[in-house]
């Protein structure tokens, strides 16, 4: 399958090294809004415009979408699945519906196929809710981030004056954790299940004070948890906070028999070195199953709910049932 990279932070350059590890993957190029010349791949990858793309439609099965959910996706998605089939990470739960209708109607109208919200969440752990809720009905579904740094709410904090750099670390609260393990579906709160902490890099004459407030209450990121703030040194982040680990676990517990007499748990965990590089593997594979439906006549919008698992995976049909079922 011949991909292309549309943007090249850190998502982008987890794409190069996903796709350099696929056996059946080529590196058509990488794609740029910012000045070609100034970008240098990891892998001596072929760097262009954005906007030259156009020109490639022919030789490109698939687009791999690195932008942000919060204005690029929204965007770029729909443009660009016109003319090419493509696949992003659009990961703002509660406005996928309408990225999913502006996709579709883009995708159909230019006789593509999309694959919208691929990562780890939405994506593997939205798999893991729909397997668990169905073969556990009578049950409830729990999800725990962390501990992980936020991008978006590091971001969030980054925009207060006087902030020069952060990071955000998402935290289950581990008495939650064990009483959803023990099977009692407490009710839980948001911040019964998470704390935030907060590491800030403020600059020289800034008032600490008020950025803690600002964060502690700022709506809908900090507002509804417990909220840490520490202030630390430039090289103090870059010793200790230069990475973007992340995680977290889907978790159902529900009963079974005639009288619920029984209760179960499923539970699927990820520990995440690099969240950009995790999601970009789960991009790739979910890539190739686009490009075959694709060959096969798909178009419109999908989700991996729509995906089936074999289409994942570089091996045949028997190659799978011999080894892995």
């Amino acid at each position: 399958m011949r991909l292309a990279i549309y943007g090249y932070g850190n998502l982008g350059r987890g794409a190069e090294a996903a796709i350099l590890k696929s056996p059946d993957a080529e590196l058509v190029g990488v794609f740029t809004r910012r000045d070609p010349n100034s970008v240098q791949t990891r892998t001596g990858a072929k760097v262009f415009a954005a906007d030259e793309i156009l020109r490639f439609r022919d030789e490109i099965d698939a687009v791999i979408l690195c932008g942000g959910s919060a204005t690029d996706l929204p965007a770029l998605t729909p443009m660009l699945a016109k003319d090419f089939n493509v696949i992003d990470s659009f990961d703002t739960h509660a406005n996928i519906p309408a990225h999913f209708d502006a996709v579709d109607a883009a995708a159909k109208a230019g006789g593509k196929l999309a694959l919208i919200s691929c990562g780890w969440d939405p994506g593997m752990f939205s798999l893991n809710r729909l397997y668990a809720s169905a073969i556990l009905p009578d049950g409830r579904d729990y999800t725990f981030w962390g501990r992980g740094v936020s991008q978006g709410h590091s971001d969030a904090i980054r925009r207060i004056p006087g902030v020069l750099d952060a990071r955000q670390y998402t935290v289950p609260i581990k008495e939650a954790l064990e009483a959803v393990r023990s099977g009692k579906q407490p009710e839980l709160s948001a911040r019964e299940k998470h704390l935030r902490e907060c590491y800030v890099v403020a600059a020289p004459n800034a008032d600490r004070a008020a950025i803690e407030q600002a964060i502690k209450t700022m709506p809908n990121y900090f507002a509804d948890y417990d909220t840490t703030v520490t202030f630390i040194s430039a090289e103090e982040m870059r010793e200790k906070h230069g990475a973007l680990p992340h995680g977290g676990f889907v978790i159902r517990t529900g009963k079974t028999g005639l009288s619920g007499e029984h209760t179960h748990r499923i539970e699927y965990s990820l520990a995440l070195d690099s969240n950009p590089e995790f999601t970009a593997g789960v991009l790739v594979a979910f890539a190739r199953a686009l490009c075959r439906m694709a060959s096969r006549g798909a178009t419109g919008c999908l989700t991996v709910f729509d995906i089936a698992p074999a289409d994942l995976s570089p091996l045949s049909r028997e190659a799978l049932r011999r080894t892995m079922l």
